[in-house]
């Protein structure tokens, strides 16, 4: 298990290696979760995202980033399963993603993950002028716009990934 300082080296890492145009924003760890977040720092949730690990249930043990804006719902059942050719699968654990990321939940981001996970991105990110992720840790915010996600090496856009909450 990696701690923080590793979590977000590895984060730098990755920004630095893939040229990744960003800012990082400083924060109070208390509010790294994203609704807290948004509400502190005066962000909107549309231009927020969450990146969520999600796990197969049965069988050998696959693991996915999936990253979603925060007011958009992750469609684990039907579209991640099919992309992770399982199944079921669920969100991993607080344990699993630190396990296999190295990063705290509030703090989770693209940057930095293992090399062969894949990384499922909401295609209406792609658009976005700006959006603010996670950063490896909680004490900081990554904000870049949302065309640098397709750097990565292991991204795929993906039409219909989440849907929008109902209020």
């Amino acid at each position: 298990m990696s701690d923080n300082s590793t979590s977000n080296q590895q984060t730098l890492t990755a920004l630095n290696n893939y040229k990744i145009n960003h800012e990082i924003v400083l924060i109070d760890p208390e509010y790294a979760d994203t609704a807290e977040f948004c509400e502190k720092y005066g962000y909107p949730l549309e231009n927020s995202g969450n990146t969520i690990i999600v796990a197969s249930k049965r069988g050998p043990k696959k693991y996915v980033a999936c990253l979603v804006q925060a007011n958009s719902r992750l469609d684990v059942n039907k579209v991640v399963t099919k992309l992770m050719d399982v199944k079921r699968a669920s969100f991993a654990s607080a344990d699993e993603t630190k396990e296999i990321t190295g990063m705290l939940i509030g703090g989770v981001t693209p940057f930095g993950l293992p090399n062969d996970m894949p990384i499922y991105v909401d295609q209406n990110i792609k658009t976005l002028d700006f959006i603010i992720l996670g950063s490896g840790d909680r004490s900081s915010k990554l904000k870049l716009p949302g065309d640098e996600l397709s750097k990565l090496p292991n991204v795929q856009f993906i039409s219909g990934l989440s849907a929008v909450k109902e209020s």
